[in-house]
């Protein structure tokens, strides 16, 4: 029996079980991705007036990263931007373009630090994304480290 002949009298259950299998997988391969990743890079802002300042930089470690059920993470990481040091629980949705995640919070409060909206793509050992504190937003980009060596996210 062919691919396309299996598919074409695969049941609706059949295929729902196919998926879920697959992202099973793939969420299982991006836990263990994620757990002791360094995020290291830049950031810039929009504020008025800040058109013409470099980058900042800021850094990021997930020390564990648990997936809850669904799109739902919960990824306990050390923030280290400006003055800041600090570990926590950050409550994430991680999402799939294709086999690459996108790291998504929506106006998630950070104890101490305020409310933050981002999208961070993950891809290789590179990170760039968006994102929103209060009124002030901006670009995140860097590379992504961990103690032993990676390959990208496997996806098979």
């Amino acid at each position: 029996m062919t691919a396309h002949e299996r598919h074409a009298t695969d049941s609706p259950d059949s295929l729902k079980s196919e998926t879920s299998d697959y992202r099973n997988r793939l969420n299982e391969r991006l836990q263990k991705f994620l757990t002791h990743i360094t995020f290291r890079g830049q950031f810039t802002t929009d504020k008025k007036g800040s058109e013409n300042e470099p980058p900042k930089q800021d850094e990021y470690t997930i020390t564990s990263a648990s997936h809850v059920s669904g799109d739902y993470w919960l990824l306990t990481s050390r923030i280290q931007y400006r003055d800041i040091d600090v570990t926590l629980p950050v409550p994430v949705v991680i999402r799939w373009a294709g086999t690459t995640p996108v790291i998504t919070l929506e106006k998630v409060t950070l104890p101490g630090m305020g409310t933050f909206s981002s999208r961070v793509l993950v891809h290789n050992n590179r990170y760039t994304g968006t994102w929103q504190h209060d009124d002030v937003g901006g670009h995140l980009f860097g590379t992504l480290s961990k103690p032993e060596s990676f390959s990208d996210i496997p996806t098979k």
